[in-house]
């Protein structure tokens, strides 16, 4: 087999994706904005921005070469060759890296100390994600081997739907249930007191933001501008409008919910995104958008479980269907293109599950025991704003002064 031709249109295309992709990120920024309490934005605008620092300390110096066997300790003629494809390329996958903390955020809010989850992020980016990233993308330990001849295909998720948003989501219940409920948010008695979003309006702007930029997510993970499909467009686009009218339904017109209906149809379709027939995107999405809704309520209301913006549900559940989802809508008797295996689905994405679980209660038990998570009652009673960073969003008193 002759090797790939690198151009530098391919540079480009990558260099796209990559742009879109960290733009996704202040999608995450302002859907937690807009969901916290006032006391808790400025919070949550710094951890996104600092949590995607860390990370690509962390991704640069250890996980890329973890899940690629890749390093960049060369002199700078050497990394520039091929247009700096490899460099690129670097930046395209560390935006998918470090959407791991960025989800881990959107739960832990309100309540967590910065510092540790700041070490966290390190760890997770650093030595967490990019073995399972390795074991789906790059055919680490034999597992892919394994399953292939098992089963007859490879464990198959062509954006991420297992390798980022699963894994990110169950890290983040993880995080969640060893941090616990904010405080006043559960009483003794069985009460639930309402914590309602500070702001519609950012968490829409949230939203769009992810929205728009999960079309570089799922269409530039072709990496390669002679394979762009725009099949992966339109299952995309299927998908979200499933989750978003799925979700409109369920969530009888909650604007939480129907802001938050798109992105679990993205999350579920990332999988199968170049398999599926748009049709299958669709429902993809659409069982998606009332999985989100009805286990964000029952996560929130019956087993109160304090997990702020649903990342569980959205990226943990609806991340696991779209593994799974790609075996059932990318076969050939659903109208996909075949070349995927339910059992491999299946077995790929519970072994993501599982290593999402081990690394994150290693993690968050390690800091738990040792440094602590959460503030302590006056800190969360102050609020993360003024705790942490000394101004609040809407600084009105200091201003008039």
């Amino acid at each position: 087999m002759e090797p790939v031709k690198i151009t530098s249109a391919d540079v480009l295309f990558v260099l796209l994706g990559a742009i879109m992709i960290l733009a996704m990120h202040a999608g995450f920024a302002f859907l937690e904005l807009g969901t916290v309490r006032k006391k808790s934005q400025v919070n949550a605008l710094v951890k996104i921005m600092a949590d995607f620092a860390v990370s690509t300390i962390a991704y640069f110096f250890i996980g890329y070469g973890i899940a690629y066997g890749v390093n960049f300790f060369a002199g700078a003629e050497t990394l520039a060759q091929k247009n700096g494809y490899d460099l690129v390329k670097f930046f395209f996958l560390l935006t998918f890296a470090a959407a791991i903390p960025a989800i881990v955020s959107g739960g832990i809010a309100e309540r967590a100390k910065f510092n540790p989850q700041l070490a966290a992020t390190f760890l997770l980016v650093g030595f967490v994600y990019p073995f399972f990233e390795g074991i789906a993308w790059n055919q680490a330990f034999g597992i892919q081997a394994w399953l292939k001849a098992s089963f007859g295909e490879e464990f198959h998720d062509f954006a991420g739907s297992v390798v980022v948003h699963a894994v990110g989501g169950w890290v983040g219940l993880v995080a969640v249930v060893l941090l616990g409920a904010r405080r006043g948010r559960y009483s003794k008695d069985g009460g639930i007191s309402a914590h309602p979003p500070s702001s519609i309006p950012f968490l829409a702007l949230g939203a769009w933001v992810l929205t728009v930029g999960w079309f570089g997510f799922n269409v530039m993970s072709a990496q390669l501008l002679d394979k762009i499909s725009g099949l992966v467009a339109m299952n995309s686009l299927m998908a979200m409008v499933g989750g978003t009218l799925a979700a409109l339904v369920a969530g009888r017109n909650d604007p939480g919910f129907v802001h938050n209906g798109p992105l679990a149809g993205l999350v579920a379709v990332c999988a199968g995104s170049d398999l599926m027939h748009p049709l299958g995107a669709l429902a993809t999405g659409a069982i998606a958008g009332v999985l989100f809704v009805h286990l964000f309520t029952l996560t929130q209301n019956r087993w109160k479980i304090d997990d702020v913006l649903g990342v569980w549900p959205l990226h943990g559940l609806c991340g696991a269907w779209g593994g799974i989802a790609a075996g059932i809508f990318g076969t050939q008797a659903l109208g996909g293109l075949g070349g995927v295996a339910f059992l491999s689905q299946l077995v790929g994405t519970l072994l993501g599950i599982g290593m999402a679980v081990t690394g994150s209660f290693v993690v968050y038990g390690l800091l738990k025991r040792f440094v602590g998570l959460r503030l302590d009652a006056e800190e969360e009673f102050n609020g993360a704003d003024l705790t942490i960073h000394r101004i609040s969003s809407t600084a009105e008193r200091e201003t008039l002064w």
